[in-house]
């Protein structure tokens, strides 16, 4: 996973940094099967129940494709009803993300969530169809160009209220938190 999860934990504007320890932990992966090649050939998928755990990240999916070239992995592309993905961030924090699907490209440090995205911390959270993280920039793009509306909620740095979702559906409405 190669710390899949530096992706995305909302907070007020930037997003977090998932915990970068985690990148230099063994990874742990489990599934009820594997199929490709352990070289560069062809990807490995995983499926029937994934998991795969790396430092605090924890992934779930009912199904993995990973990619390599020269031995290192360039992509991992997780899919399920929904994919599930855990991490602390550096700041101790805890991120949870749950998506149809995580393509994260190794390549181009970015992660491309897609399907009934929900993306939560402490601070706030993130819900959409899709949401585009830049982690090598920390630009962070969701909804727009028929993905849908993109709910946000910011909590106050006080810590009053929750990390659910704005659940308004109305266009004008200002966002949410201080």
């Amino acid at each position: 996973m190669l710390c899949l999860c530096a992706a995305l934990a909302v907070l007020a504007s930037p997003l977090a940094d998932a915990r970068r320890s985690d990148r230099a932990k063994a990874m742990e992966v489990t599934a009820g099967m594997q199929q490709g090649t352990l070289d560069d050939s062809t990807p490995t998928v995983l499926s029937g129940g994934v998991t795969i755990d790396q430092g605090t990240l924890h992934t779930e999916a009912a199904r993995a494709e990973i990619s390599t070239r020269g031995g290192e992995i360039t992509r991992v592309v997780l899919t399920g009803s929904p994919a599930r993905l855990r991490q602390e961030l550096d700041d101790g924090t805890p991120m949870n993300a749950v998506a149809n699907r995580i393509d994260y490209n190794v390549s181009n440090e970015t992660v491309v969530f897609t399907g009934n995205v929900d993306i939560k911390q402490p601070r706030g959270s993130l819900a959409g169809e899709r949401v585009v993280y830049n982690m090598s920039t920390g630009q962070v793009t969701s909804g727009g160009e028929g993905n849908g509306r993109v709910r946000m909620r910011i909590l106050p740095k006080t810590g009053a209220g929750t990390a659910e979702p704005a659940k308004n559906d109305d266009a004008d409405s200002p966002a949410e938190g201080g």
